[in-house]
């Protein structure tokens, strides 16, 4: 999956510093689809405008958030993101849509808690929430004076959420590494610094974004990691990603549920607009925070500028594109599995099984890339092997997807041997399956031009 974070624009992260420029304040000016400026929900009440969305200036300031919390909620229902018996990771970067994220599921368990304590037979437990904020001062240039002003204005948002009460992890990205290894961040440095493309560093950041929150909910027994990726960060993603010829696995990126790992990753707000985010933050005064980390000349930072001045003109361009791109057949893992648990209301497995992609909707995938986890088709699988070659790095390099082999790795033998040797080992662990998996394939592919035993003695 990718972001629009420090250092990583790519969609897919739960970075999202873009969403914090500009923001949006109430105007009176007479909107032309909405002559007397009146709500055109309640009628009551003057609507809001002045922030570009594309229901700018259609509601009162109350109709508005009801309006977003219910796109958030149709979202959480509609694919069985949140059940009674889960336990959730909201990841916080401090930024707008994570910000906005992370309220909303408090609001949804807050509301939970009163369901439950008003009931009388308290069938229906309270799903537990946790949040995590990734400290990345490691490989980023940001001043430690601002990152620990940082990691206290997240400490304030959080701990002033009321109850139930939610645990906070503030966790350095380095310990994508094992515990027991005490060079952990200078494994990490040595590995980013490989990386001399701009928008290989923003790229390989976010796969150790991604292993690191996987690493957290793991360890902490979370089985939901939500992102608040939105609408205008997966349009992005979507240009993006076709520019880094990762066309194939685009679909797995832009769905609402993501389980090719162990804890499936969640978009709750896939169907928010930036705009709508910011005007929120603005309404309803949340605190937010955006680290310094300077320009960077990436395609990832390129695209996103694009897709803003097309947005400008049109503001429902940012929805064109992911609908458009939302015609691609999506993966078998865009799912949650089927829930059979008993304490899930029968209308929640219902719904699921109403809105959950079938069999014939999806296609499969077996193969991986070991550093950005996407789907890997079928010709990149066959033309991985250098048979000639036994060495580690060798097979890694030819398991990777095209993209990380153009944008991430280097170029020559001696680097990418010490550059396989410094990465974490989840991601050396899926380089060796895949290597055994794509022999297993190229051995099923050509299983009848070989000969057998008795026809080899022939």
């Amino acid at each position: 999956m990718a972001c629009n974070g420090s250092g990583c624009q790519s969609g897919s992260c739960y970075k999202d510093e873009d969403a914090t420029s500009n923001q949006p304040i109430k105007s009176e000016e007479t909107d032309s689809t909405n002559p007397t400026n009146v709500c055109i929900k309640c009628k009551l009440n003057d609507a809001v405008s002045g922030y570009g969305g594309i229901d700018d200036g259609r509601f009162c300031a109350d109709c508005f958030k009801t309006n977003l919390f219910g796109k958030f909620r149709f979202a959480v229902t509609s694919n069985a993101m949140i059940t009674p018996t889960d336990k959730v990771l909201v990841a916080f970067s401090g930024g707008p849509s994570s910000r906005v994220a992370l309220q909303f599921v408090h609001d949804m368990q807050e509301r939970a808690q009163r369901n439950f304590d008003a009931s009388r037979d308290r069938s229906l437990p309270v799903f537990g929430v946790g949040v995590v904020f990734l400290d990345e001062s490691a490989v980023l240039s940001i001043p430690s004076s601002e990152m620990e002003e940082t990691v206290e204005v997240i400490r304030e948002v959080v701990s002033c959420l009321a109850s139930p009460w939610k645990e906070l992890h503030i966790v350095p990205i380095e310990t994508v590494y094992s515990s027991d290894s005490g060079d952990g961040k200078e494994r990490l440095i040595k590995v980013m610094n490989t990386v001399t493309d701009p928008t290989g560093r923003e790229d390989m950041l976010l796969c150790m974004r991604m292993l690191a929150l996987q690493k957290v909910a793991s360890e902490c027994g979370y089985n939901r990691i939500v992102l608040g990726s939105c609408i205008s960060r997966i349009a992005c993603h979507v240009i993006s990603a076709a520019v880094k010829g990762q066309g194939y696995s685009l679909p797995a990126d832009i769905q609402y549920v993501d389980a090719r790992s162990e804890v499936p990753v969640v978009l709750p707000l896939r169907d928010c607009f930036a705009q709508e985010i910011n005007m929120l933050c603005h309404l309803d005064g949340l605190k937010t925070v955006k680290l310094s980390t300077g320009p960077c000349s990436s395609i990832n930072r390129l695209v996103s500028s694009f897709v803003s001045l097309l947005q400008e003109e049109n503001p429902s361009r940012e929805s064109t594109i992911v609908r458009t791109a939302g015609k691609l057949t999506p993966f078998q893992f865009n799912r949650i599995p089927e829930i059979i648990d008993g304490n899930v209301p029968l209308a929640t497995r219902r719904r699921q099984k109403r809105y959950n992609l079938k069999s014939n909707e999806s296609v499969s995938s077996e193969s991986f890339c070991p550093l950005c986890n996407s789907p890997l088709n079928k010709s990149e699988i066959v033309d991985w092997s250098n048979m000639d070659s036994h060495r580690n790095s060798d097979s890694f390099y030819n398991t990777c997807c095209s993209s990380c082999q153009f944008q991430i790795l280097p170029s020559d033998s001696t680097s990418i041997e010490q550059f396989y040797m410094d990465l974490p080992q989840p991601m050396v662990s899926r380089a060796k399956q895949a290597s055994h998996g794509n022999l297993s394939l190229l051995r099923e592919q050509i299983q009848d031009f070989l000969l057998s035993d008795g026809e080899d003695e022939k």
